[in-house]
């Protein structure tokens, strides 16, 4: 955990934030959703270089009328865009 009461990336009341989460929300401009997590790709959590970090999102629907689901994906492409190499 890092201390960083002003960045404008931490959302907590406390004024800190764990490291690879402050490094994906550098990277991408803003801060971390709720729903979205930040995942370290060699499992080595003291790991937080960009290349070893990837973004998850919990934010998935788990069945529903194809409309709906086609209206969600519209959603996820207008928020993260298309590229996936961004990610």
């Amino acid at each position: 955990m890092l201390d960083a009461p002003k960045s404008d990336y931490v959302t907590s009341k406390s004024g800190r934030i764990f490291e690879h989460r402050l490094v994906m929300s550098q990277k991408l401009g803003r801060p971390l959703f709720p729903y979205e997590q930040v995942h370290h790709k060699n499992g080595v959590r003291s790991d937080n270089r960009i290349e070893n970090l990837e973004l998850w999102s919990k934010n998935q629907p788990i069945g529903g009328r194809v409309r709906d689901l086609i209206i969600w994906a519209k959603e996820i492409l207008d928020l993260y865009g298309s590229e996936e190499s961004n990610f």
